[in-house]
């Protein structure tokens, strides 16, 4: 097979995307949005609006609140550490009395045109009275700071604990040796390459809501949808076919889509808005924004005795609906990371500011929790004088002791994590690093070298009790496989066919996904957490060898021979000992409908846990601040590979991803709480050739939770990369004296940095 079965559709633009769904009488929408980052709504006044022509109606948030819209959900994962509930930050449709950022949606206007509806738009009238606003979480936290819920005083969330605290405080007393670090986990905007776009619809016949968006999965946003708009989950449907990127912003269920769905009840036409690059960053939620300290003790011979975190979360606004849980159960979930250390201990604290909303991107609290880690560590070895790589093989948990019980509470199942770093130190040449230290230094260069082991659980729980698939064979033989899992270019329609192709013996080519049939009200995980392949994939796998079995009967019954003299391999059934034989696929002709199934309720795979090493060079021009990622390997365990083209695509986005986010990427807010990085003359975004040198490499260990013996590996690459190529610019900044850095290393701040030393 050359390329991915979507390949074709894709490259030449056949691909059909939200903005391109037409429905009969659709009209079309346009948001005002605040663009106060705290203040009270004085009035609207929407006559000047109403009397553009085209344009049909203005919606408000108190006329949602009239008419029983209810806020958007918050997943709450996690309680505080004395057994309170996370408290309340609640985000309505439209904004109500109060606008919290600036971006906030506080109008819906209705025109005939989406010029018509823009123009309506700038024309609607709204009065505020300011509030004083507050955009880091320090600030938030501080005595005297604007409050922005009155059910969360002092802007505090969640002050939640996880791990063994009596343990690690013991292990402290006892350390030889205490390494402390504390970092900045800078904010970004995800930026998908589709900005958002979203069309409401309403069939009244069958009292059935229709959302075409862009997301990433059905289950999550159909249920966020029935909680908005207080009816059953079966009353709403999301359809979607090509999504233009995902990385976890287009998990949750977004303002406008309650309103839009409102307005096309309302009005009885469906209601089209197609957002704006604008708009992606002034409504789409962002990420990270994280003050950590970690703390490592550590015994006279480099063994590490216990673990100390403290993260400081800005979520911004409100509470999305992963907001707290990537804070929380995406900081903890594999806090010990790859040593073999029981004694860790986890505070974390959830604040709101005047800024957008921080939730799901690619990781999902993983690359904050593996950079907190591993810059740790690398601090660690600098102070004492040691090989990085050497104080991490010490410390490592050896393959010996697989299954492995850590302080988080979960259980590594497999992995061999020395024989996966030292694959990537022989491709890096570790021990040849001095000489090119040497050769960087006569040419004017800083070389510096950073190092990161990491691990991470995929498909930490779950947001649907199964995953289910339907399988339907065609009139001519081929095979069409629905979920409600999306595809936003993992190369599912490929991966899928190519497990299924293996059980029933017929060709790839032969076999098509659909995702995004609203009349197939399928249930199943959304696409995030890495847990698609090794999840769904299992189920797609299972439904096909239920399918082979279904098929011995009837092919008993066409071959006129007991069941029990059948058999089948490579498609065919055969009878034992002859050559009478008949292909599935002809089966499936011959007796329309019998092979067909709907694979439901059957139970999930559990979570994986891929790892790597990754390892980084860069050098950097003191004169002008640039830096160049020179080379990076990246060895990664994920398991058994179904596609190695979809595996290496995957790495090396993730790892380019990671590395735009050190080197370039950074959402700003003035003291104000005005987003000043609004727009790509301002936000800098990785692109390709930014990782040179790059080799990705794969040492797996298959595990036995699934039938696939898979990994998850859509996030691997970020959560490798992040504290790799950070590490690797400490290093080449300490030989100028730099002690402390934190991202973005850009131009500007590395030679700002350097200049400093030097004083």
């Amino acid at each position: 097979m050359k390329g991915r079965l979507e390949d074709y559709r894709m490259l030449t633009g056949r691909g059909r995307y939200v903005s391109d769904w037409t429905l009969p009488r659709q009209v079309w929408a346009c948001f005002v949005r605040s663009d106060h980052p705290h203040g009270k709504i004085a009035s609207i006044d929407a006559s000047a609006a109403l009397a553009i022509p085209g344009a049909i109606a203005v919606v408000t948030g108190e006329e949602l609140i009239r008419a029983g819209l209810k806020p958007i959900p918050a997943a709450a994962p996690f309680k505080w550490k004395d057994g309170t509930e996370q408290r309340p930050a609640l985000r309505l449709s439209l904004a109500h009395e109060v606008v919290r950022h600036v971006g906030e949606p506080v109008a819906l206007v209705v025109a005939e045109t989406a010029a018509q509806a823009q123009d309506a738009a700038e024309a609607l009238v709204v009065e505020y009275e300011d509030l004083p606003a507050v955009t880091t979480a320090e600030e938030a936290l501080a005595p005297g700071a604007p409050q922005l819920h009155p059910g969360a005083p002092g802007n505090l969330v969640l002050d939640f604990v996880g791990g063994d605290e009596a343990a690690t405080n013991a292990a402290f007393a006892k350390a030889a040796k205490v390494v402390k670090l504390t970092a900045y986990h800078s904010r970004v905007v995800g930026n998908p390459m589709e900005p958002r776009a979203a069309m409401g619809a309403y069939d009244p016949a069958r009292d059935l809501y229709f959302l075409y968006a862009t997301t990433q999965g059905v289950g999550p946003m159909r249920g966020q949808l029935s909680a908005v708009l207080g009816v059953a989950p079966e009353k709403v449907r999301v359809v979607a076919e090509e999504v233009g990127g995902g990385f976890g912003v287009r998990f949750n269920a977004y303002p406008e889509y309650g309103a839009l769905l409102y307005a096309a009840k309302k009005l009885g036409q469906p209601v089209k808005w197609v957002g704006t690059r604008s708009e992606v960053f002034l409504g789409d939620e962002q990420a990270r924004d994280i003050v950590h300290t970690g703390e490592l003790a550590l015994d006279g011979k480099g063994r590490i005795l216990g673990m100390r975190f403290d993260y400081l979360s800005n979520l911004g606004a409100y509470v999305a609906f992963t907001g707290a849980v990537v804070n929380t159960l995406g900081l903890v979930n594999v806090n010990c990371g790859v040593y073999d250390v029981q004694a860790v201990h986890v505070r974390g604290r959830l604040v709101l500011t005047n800024t957008i909303p921080t939730a799901a991107y690619r990781g999902a609290g993983r690359p904050v929790a593996s950079y907190a880690l591993e810059r740790l560590v690398d601090e660690a070895a600098r102070e004492l004088g040691m090989d990085r790589a050497e104080l991490r093989r010490i410390n490592m948990i050896p393959a010996s002791k697989m299954p492995y019980k850590f302080a988080g509470g979960f259980e590594y199942d497999c992995g061999d994590f020395e024989a996966v770093m030292n694959r990537a130190l022989e491709r890096s040449d570790w021990k040849g690093f001095e000489a090119r230290r040497a050769d960087s230094r006569r040419r004017g260069r800083l070389r510096g070298r950073g190092l990161a082991t990491y691990i991470e659980m995929t498909a930490p729980g779950g947001f649907a009790p199964y995953d289910q698939a339907h399988v339907t064979w065609e009139k001519d033989g081929s095979v069409t496989l629905r979920t409600a899992s999306h595809s936003h270019g993992q190369g599912h329609e490929t991966a899928f066919a190519q497990i299924v192709s293996r059980v029933l013996g017929i060709p790839v080519e032969s076999i098509r996904l659909r995702t995004s049939e609203p009349e197939f009200n399928l249930t199943a995980n959304p696409t995030g957490g890495s847990r698609t392949l090794h999840g769904l994939g299992s189920a797609m796998h299972w439904a096909a060898q239920e399918i082979v079995k279904n098929g011995t009967d009837l092919a008993a019954e066409h071959l006129e021979a007991a069941a029990q003299d059948i058999e089948f391999d490579e498609g065919s059934y055969r009878i034992k000992g002859t050559d009478r034989s008949v292909r599935i696929d002809e089966l499936a002709r011959k007796y329309p409908g019998r092979l067909d199934l709907d694979f439901r309720e059957r139970p999930k795979v559990p979570a994986t846990f891929p790892n790597g090493c990754h390892i980084a060079e860069v050098e950097i021009d003191p004169e002008t601040g640039e830096c160049e990622v020179v080379s990076y390997v990246a060895c990664d365990d994920v398991g058994n590979i179904i596609n190695h083209q979809i595996v290496e695509g995957q790495m090396q986005g993730g790892i380019t991803q990671g590395a735009g986010h050190i080197l370039l990427e950074q959402a700003l807010y003035d003291a104000g709480g005005q987003l000043v990085t609004g727009s790509f003359m301002d936000y800098a975004m990785p692109r390709a050739g930014l990782v040179g040198g790059l080799s990705v490499i794969n040492h797996a260990v298959p595990t036995a939770t699934n039938p696939l013996g898979a990994k998850g590996v859509g996030e691997g690459g970020v959560t490798g990369s992040m504290p790799a190529v950070m590490n690797a610019v400490i290093d080449a900044l300490a030989q100028a004296g730099v002690r402390h850095f934190d991202m973005p290393a850009t131009p500007q701040r590395l030679w700002q940095a350097l200049r400093n030393a030097s004083r």
